[in-house]
């Protein structure tokens, strides 16, 4: 071929390039494209219906005023602005607050698992030292006399048992004696027995009426001892008094035992029983424990601190332990049961209501009544509202609070859905 036909040849080929190129790109599209086209087509149709699915509107409300909802769309009856629809996650629920997880990871938001743990507890508390309140003796004239003698002892002084407190003239006791010598002279036995029958009513005791039969010598002085070792409460008598019959000289209180009260907070009372064992640590004898018992816990709460208020007897044959002294006491409880437990930083107490931010999925938090019980070390014990294995927010839960009460987000209460269903059981 000449050189003049080569170049027109190439100059045709060249022309008809275009051609060729959109011939083919409408065969590829027809034959290899379809299927792309058609998954392309499907996706949008699953979006729309999950779009329609979370476009059903639950209710209206006020941002200002979440918790007040409404049935229709309007003006607000609070401010002066239109309500907010409320709408339905993809599952048909109330949506929840939703926050990307990178954005909860760099608030700090820490997740709890609902575990069931044993009820057994035991409980640091401190208490204070007091007397026995059952451990006194009241010293009383068992005849009217004057005083001629008061040891030096003064309220607050520790006495032991015998220790002389008060010596009295007793007149009365003079003349009856005489008597007793008199008949105990005439051998007369059933003279005798009535003389000293009086003298035991006139208030002397049988160990001087003993003395002084043996003796033959009158006693009209008679001195008060301490019957019991402790500590002088009062002393209301003065040399030279006189004195009648019954009067009151002195109150001593033991300190063989002494009460221990210690002060158990209010939510955590089903923790003690009489009985439970105690150990004590006083703060003057920190290294060595004492052992004790739960004798009584009382009736009332402390006013100021609003506590119960439990009583541990403790023996105290050394006399160290003085009312007055604090100390720590562990109280422990034993028991097989066990409850379900959530970390107590996880709980938000709002005056009304308990709630804590159940995580239902990644990045969304549902806020849910719980019915909360008693305190177990760093956890809470949650009596209704919760199952176990369930995700709660431990840490940055108030912020994830916040943005559900201004999204108008209604708190889950599981308790009124469970006592509903174990009602209809019941039917």
């Amino acid at each position: 071929m000449s050189q003049p036909g080569k170049i027109v040849m190439l100059f045709a080929v060249v022309l008809a390039l275009p051609t060729l190129g959109a011939a083919g790109g409408w065969w590829w599209g027809r034959h290899q494209a379809a299927p792309v086209a058609m998954a392309m087509t499907r996706e949008p149709a699953s979006s729309a219906s999950a779009m329609q699915d979370e476009g059903k509107v639950l209710y209206w409300y006020d941002p200002m005023y979440p918790q007040q909802h409404f049935d229709k769309p309007g003006k607000s009856p609070f401010m002066d602005m239109q309500l907010v629809a409320r709408q339905a996650d993809a599952s048909g629920g109330a949506a929840g607050v939703k926050i990307d997880p990178a954005i909860t990871h760099n608030l700090g938001v820490r997740l709890a698992t609902v575990t069931r743990v044993p009820l057994a507890t035991q409980l640091e508390i401190s208490g204070m030292v007091g007397f026995n309140e059952r451990d006194v003796a009241v010293v009383q004239t068992r005849s009217a006399g004057f005083v001629e003698r008061v040891w030096p002892l003064a309220p607050n002084d520790v006495v032991k048992e015998g220790q002389p407190l008060v010596e009295l003239l007793v007149p009365e006791w003079a003349a009856a004696q005489h008597e007793l010598l008199a008949i105990s002279a005439a051998d007369d036995a059933a003279l005798l027995v009535a003389a000293r029958e009086r003298l035991r009513l006139l208030g002397m005791p049988q160990r001087i009426i003993e003395a002084v039969e043996k003796s033959g010598v009158v006693q009209a002085h008679y001195t008060i001892t301490s019957p019991i070792s402790g500590v002088v409460q009062t002393l209301d008598v003065r040399s030279g008094m006189s004195l009648a019959m019954g009067q009151t000289l002195a109150r001593i209180n033991g300190l063989g035992t002494v009460w221990l009260e210690v002060a158990v907070p209010q939510d955590q009372a089903d923790a003690v029983r009489i009985g439970s064992m105690a150990q004590v640590h006083l703060a003057g004898f920190a290294a060595q424990a004492i052992s004790g018992r739960v004798t009584a816990i009382l009736p009332t709460l402390n006013d100021a601190t609003r506590s119960l208020r439990v009583r541990v007897e403790l023996p105290n044959r050394t006399g160290r332990m003085r009312p007055g002294m604090s100390a720590q006491v562990s109280l422990r409880s034993e028991s097989r049961a066990t409850a379900l437990a959530v970390p107590t930083e996880a709980i938000i107490r709002t005056g009304k209501r308990t709630l804590i931010m159940l995580a239902d999925e990644p990045g969304r938090f549902i806020p849910v009544e719980v019915s909360a019980g008693r305190e177990i070390g760093d956890q809470t014990v949650i009596i209704a509202g919760l199952n176990e294995g369930q995700q709660v927010v431990a840490s940055g839960q108030f912020l994830i609070d916040s943005e559900a009460k201004l999204s108008g987000i209604a708190v889950r209460d599981e308790m009124t859905v469970k006592h509903a269903d174990d009602m209809g059981e019941g039917q």
